[in-house]
Protein backbone atom coordinates (compact mmCIF):
# COMPACT_ATOMS: atom_id res chain seq x y z
CA UNK A 1 0.00 0.00 0.00
CA UNK A 2 1.27 3.30 -0.84
CA UNK A 3 0.57 5.35 2.57
CA UNK A 4 2.13 8.09 1.44
CA UNK A 5 -0.37 8.78 -1.92
CA UNK A 6 -3.12 8.17 1.09
CA UNK A 7 -1.54 10.78 2.98
CA UNK A 8 -1.89 13.48 -0.09
CA UNK A 9 -5.43 12.16 -0.39
CA UNK A 10 -6.62 13.14 3.01
CA UNK A 11 -4.43 16.36 2.77
CA UNK A 12 -2.62 15.36 5.72
CA UNK A 13 1.00 14.63 6.23
CA UNK A 14 2.26 12.49 9.37
CA UNK A 15 5.15 12.87 11.61
CA UNK A 16 4.84 9.18 12.66
CA UNK A 17 3.43 7.32 9.55
CA UNK A 18 3.83 4.18 11.55
CA UNK A 19 0.55 5.00 12.97
CA UNK A 20 -1.54 5.72 9.97
CA UNK A 21 -0.50 2.42 9.04
CA UNK A 22 -2.00 0.75 12.03
CA UNK A 23 -5.38 2.76 11.49
CA UNK A 24 -5.49 1.26 8.10
CA UNK A 25 -5.15 -2.33 9.84
CA UNK A 26 -7.87 -4.52 10.28
CA UNK A 27 -7.50 -7.05 13.07
CA UNK A 28 -8.10 -10.18 10.55
CA UNK A 29 -4.90 -8.80 9.07
CA UNK A 30 -2.95 -8.48 12.20
CA UNK A 31 -3.76 -12.44 12.78
CA UNK A 32 -2.74 -13.65 9.99
CA UNK A 33 0.68 -11.80 10.51
CA UNK A 34 0.43 -13.16 13.81
CA UNK A 35 3.32 -11.66 16.92
CA UNK A 36 1.37 -8.98 18.04
CA UNK A 37 0.75 -7.39 15.21
CA UNK A 38 -0.88 -3.56 15.89
CA UNK A 39 -4.45 -2.76 14.37
CA UNK A 40 -6.76 -0.48 14.28
CA UNK A 41 -9.36 -1.41 16.81
CA UNK A 42 -8.30 1.17 19.75
CA UNK A 43 -7.70 4.31 17.51
CA UNK A 44 -11.32 3.36 16.02
CA UNK A 45 -12.18 4.06 19.87
CA UNK A 46 -10.46 7.06 20.31
CA UNK A 47 -12.01 8.29 16.50
CA UNK A 48 -15.07 7.58 17.75
CA UNK A 49 -14.85 10.11 20.83
CA UNK A 50 -12.88 12.78 18.72
CA UNK A 51 -15.42 12.39 15.97
CA UNK A 52 -18.38 12.99 17.85
CA UNK A 53 -17.10 16.14 20.12
CA UNK A 54 -15.98 18.25 17.05
CA UNK A 55 -19.49 17.37 15.13
CA UNK A 56 -20.97 18.96 18.56
CA UNK A 57 -18.88 21.70 18.65
CA UNK A 58 -19.23 22.78 15.32
CA UNK A 59 -23.54 22.10 15.41
CA UNK A 60 -23.19 23.86 18.65
CA UNK A 61 -21.49 27.01 17.73
CA UNK A 62 -23.18 26.63 13.81
CA UNK A 63 -26.39 26.66 14.39
CA UNK A 64 -27.90 28.64 16.90
CA UNK A 65 -31.34 28.20 16.32
CA UNK A 66 -31.85 24.46 16.85
CA UNK A 67 -32.60 22.98 19.78
CA UNK A 68 -31.06 20.34 21.63
CA UNK A 69 -33.26 17.41 20.73
CA UNK A 70 -32.64 18.39 16.98
CA UNK A 71 -28.81 18.75 17.85
CA UNK A 72 -28.52 15.65 19.10
CA UNK A 73 -30.20 13.85 16.12
CA UNK A 74 -28.25 16.03 13.72
CA UNK A 75 -24.81 14.66 15.26
CA UNK A 76 -26.17 11.31 15.44
CA UNK A 77 -27.11 11.61 11.86
CA UNK A 78 -23.77 13.13 11.32
CA UNK A 79 -21.58 10.08 12.94
CA UNK A 80 -23.38 7.25 12.02
CA UNK A 81 -22.07 3.81 10.58
CA UNK A 82 -24.00 4.88 7.05
CA UNK A 83 -22.87 8.42 7.43
CA UNK A 84 -18.72 7.18 8.41
CA UNK A 85 -19.67 4.35 5.33
CA UNK A 86 -20.13 7.46 2.99
CA UNK A 87 -16.94 9.11 4.21
CA UNK A 88 -14.41 7.14 3.35
CA UNK A 89 -15.63 5.83 0.60
CA UNK A 90 -14.78 9.90 -0.54
CA UNK A 91 -11.26 9.01 -0.06
CA UNK A 92 -11.36 5.99 -1.46
CA UNK A 93 -10.00 4.61 1.93
CA UNK A 94 -11.21 0.61 1.37
CA UNK A 95 -8.35 0.80 -1.18
CA UNK A 96 -5.44 0.91 1.60
CA UNK A 97 -6.84 -0.81 3.99
CA UNK A 98 -4.62 -3.90 5.11
CA UNK A 99 -6.81 -6.77 5.36
CA UNK A 100 -6.77 -10.31 5.91
CA UNK A 101 -7.15 -12.99 2.89
CA UNK A 102 -10.63 -14.33 3.77
CA UNK A 103 -11.81 -10.56 4.45
CA UNK A 104 -10.42 -9.44 1.06
CA UNK A 105 -12.43 -12.74 -0.68
CA UNK A 106 -15.57 -11.73 1.31
CA UNK A 107 -15.77 -7.68 0.20
CA UNK A 108 -14.66 -6.48 2.95
CA UNK A 109 -13.13 -3.65 1.33
CA UNK A 110 -16.67 -2.23 0.89
CA UNK A 111 -18.32 -3.25 3.96
CA UNK A 112 -19.47 -0.97 5.61
CA UNK A 113 -18.58 -1.57 9.18
CA UNK A 114 -14.59 -2.25 8.13
CA UNK A 115 -14.99 1.17 6.30
CA UNK A 116 -16.74 3.09 9.41
CA UNK A 117 -14.30 1.79 11.71
CA UNK A 118 -11.38 2.70 9.71
CA UNK A 119 -12.67 6.05 9.25
CA UNK A 120 -12.52 6.30 12.87
CA UNK A 121 -9.05 5.42 13.20
CA UNK A 122 -7.83 7.79 10.53
CA UNK A 123 -9.45 10.39 12.54
CA UNK A 124 -7.35 9.31 16.02
CA UNK A 125 -4.36 8.79 13.90
CA UNK A 126 -4.69 12.46 12.67
CA UNK A 127 -5.06 13.76 16.07
CA UNK A 128 -2.33 11.78 18.15
CA UNK A 129 -0.32 13.23 15.82
CA UNK A 130 -1.11 16.71 14.90
CA UNK A 131 -3.86 17.52 17.59
CA UNK A 132 -6.83 18.74 18.20
CA UNK A 133 -6.93 21.14 15.27
CA UNK A 134 -5.83 19.27 12.43
CA UNK A 135 -8.12 16.43 13.60
CA UNK A 136 -10.97 19.03 13.77
CA UNK A 137 -9.88 20.30 9.80
CA UNK A 138 -10.01 16.68 8.75
CA UNK A 139 -13.10 15.68 10.01
CA UNK A 140 -15.05 19.41 9.26
CA UNK A 141 -14.10 18.76 5.14
CA UNK A 142 -16.48 15.98 5.35
CA UNK A 143 -19.64 16.86 7.84
CA UNK A 144 -19.38 20.61 6.37
CA UNK A 145 -20.65 19.53 2.53
CA UNK A 146 -22.99 16.71 4.02
CA UNK A 147 -24.80 19.13 6.03
CA UNK A 148 -25.43 21.75 3.72
CA UNK A 149 -26.33 19.24 1.09
CA UNK A 150 -29.21 17.89 3.41
CA UNK A 151 -27.60 14.40 3.08
CA UNK A 152 -28.08 14.56 7.32
CA UNK A 153 -31.60 13.85 8.24
CA UNK A 154 -33.28 15.51 11.29
CA UNK A 155 -35.56 11.80 10.59
CA UNK A 156 -35.98 9.17 13.31
CA UNK A 157 -37.61 7.32 10.84
CA UNK A 158 -39.21 5.07 13.64
CA UNK A 159 -40.67 7.90 15.17
CA UNK A 160 -42.49 9.23 12.11
CA UNK A 161 -43.95 5.66 10.19
CA UNK A 162 -45.72 5.50 14.25
CA UNK A 163 -46.99 8.87 13.50
CA UNK A 164 -48.43 7.85 10.40
CA UNK A 165 -49.72 4.46 11.50
CA UNK A 166 -51.42 5.71 14.66
CA UNK A 167 -53.84 7.40 12.19
CA UNK A 168 -55.40 4.20 11.76
CA UNK A 169 -55.59 2.89 15.92
CA UNK A 170 -56.44 -0.60 14.88
CA UNK A 171 -52.88 -1.31 13.13
CA UNK A 172 -49.99 -2.50 15.17
CA UNK A 173 -46.52 -2.21 13.98
CA UNK A 174 -43.41 -4.71 15.42
CA UNK A 175 -39.70 -5.06 14.63
CA UNK A 176 -38.80 -8.35 15.02
CA UNK A 177 -35.32 -9.88 14.62
CA UNK A 178 -35.01 -12.47 11.71
CA UNK A 179 -31.47 -12.66 11.30
CA UNK A 180 -28.04 -12.08 13.12
CA UNK A 181 -24.30 -13.03 11.57
CA UNK A 182 -20.82 -11.95 12.01
CA UNK A 183 -18.36 -12.29 14.64
CA UNK A 184 -18.96 -10.44 17.73
CA UNK A 185 -16.66 -7.26 16.52
CA UNK A 186 -18.66 -7.25 13.35
CA UNK A 187 -22.26 -8.07 14.15
CA UNK A 188 -24.91 -7.90 11.07
CA UNK A 189 -28.54 -7.91 12.23
CA UNK A 190 -31.53 -7.94 10.01
CA UNK A 191 -34.81 -6.42 11.17
CA UNK A 192 -38.66 -6.82 9.59
CA UNK A 193 -41.16 -4.17 10.47
CA UNK A 194 -44.91 -5.88 10.68
CA UNK A 195 -48.26 -3.40 10.31
CA UNK A 196 -50.50 -6.06 12.03
CA UNK A 197 -49.22 -9.89 10.36
CA UNK A 198 -47.45 -8.05 6.81
CA UNK A 199 -44.00 -7.56 6.49
CA UNK A 200 -43.69 -3.70 5.42
CA UNK A 201 -40.03 -3.26 5.58
CA UNK A 202 -36.64 -4.97 6.18
CA UNK A 203 -33.59 -3.77 7.07
CA UNK A 204 -30.05 -4.43 8.09
CA UNK A 205 -27.16 -2.74 10.42
CA UNK A 206 -24.84 -3.09 12.89
CA UNK A 207 -26.94 -2.72 15.90
CA UNK A 208 -30.74 -3.85 16.13
CA UNK A 209 -31.97 0.20 16.62
CA UNK A 210 -29.75 0.84 13.06
CA UNK A 211 -31.43 -2.43 11.45
CA UNK A 212 -34.92 -1.34 12.90
CA UNK A 213 -34.04 2.53 12.05
CA UNK A 214 -33.51 1.37 8.17
CA UNK A 215 -36.45 -0.91 8.09
CA UNK A 216 -39.02 1.68 9.00
CA UNK A 217 -36.97 3.74 6.03
CA UNK A 218 -37.73 1.32 3.56
CA UNK A 219 -41.59 1.11 5.08
CA UNK A 220 -41.81 4.96 4.53
CA UNK A 221 -40.11 4.71 0.78
CA UNK A 222 -42.44 2.08 -0.20
CA UNK A 223 -45.55 4.10 1.35
CA UNK A 224 -43.96 7.16 -1.25
CA UNK A 225 -43.27 9.19 2.26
Amino acid sequence: MNLHEFEKKIGYEYKDISILETALTHSSYANEKGNGHKYNERLEFLGDSVLGFVTADYFFNNMKDLPEGQLTKLRAAAVCEGACCDYAKQIDLGDYLFLGKGEQKTGGRERASILADAFEAVIASIYLDGGTEEARKFILRFIVPAVEKHRLSFKDYKTVLQEVIQKNPEEKLTYVLVGESGPDHDKRFEVEVHLNSNVIGRGTGGTKKHAEQEAAREALELMGL
